[in-house]
């Protein structure tokens, strides 16, 4: 009878239900959920990937992760937003004088020609002389 055969699971079958299978199945539920949760697909579209990956699974799934432009959802578009914001504050010169140590670095490392160090240092020093200007025509009785 087939009932009574050894129901004892051998290391390869663990193995490609662990270590293959059950990844597959849970990068096709994520593709899956992240169509639903897209707002850059109107209904059609959402349609037809849903069919392509419920119909094609691996391959549906492989292509639609392949084509899928990132900042599909407003949390993604605000995590990159922030995360954005939070390197140009991190790493970007506050002052006019850490702008001019960023170019002089840059041109002693030779990565600015002569000219092109000099024309930065100049629109630099003329955005201080600009910001600067204003606080100079103020006069104390005014």
């Amino acid at each position: 009878m087939l009932l009574a055969q050894d129901e004892s699971i051998s290391f390869w079958d663990a193995f490609w239900l662990l270590l293959i299978f059950l990844p597959l199945v849970m990068v096709w539920a994520a593709a899956v959920v992240d169509i639903f949760r897209r707002d850059d697909l109107n209904g059609w579209l959402k349609a037809l990937w849903v069919v392509v990956v419920i119909l094609a699974p691996f391959l549906g799934t492989l292509i639609y992760l392949i084509f899928r432009r990132p900042g599909a959802t407003r949390e993604e578009r605000q995590a990159m937003d922030t995360a954005s914001r939070d390197f140009v504050a991190r790493y970007a010169p506050d002052s006019h004088v850490q702008q001019l140590q960023v170019v002089a670095d840059l041109h002693d490392r030779g990565k600015l020609s002569d000219a092109e160090f000099e024309a930065e240092k100049a629109r630099i020093r003329g955005a201080a002389a600009a910001a600067a200007d204003p606080a100079q025509r103020r006069s104390p009785g005014s």
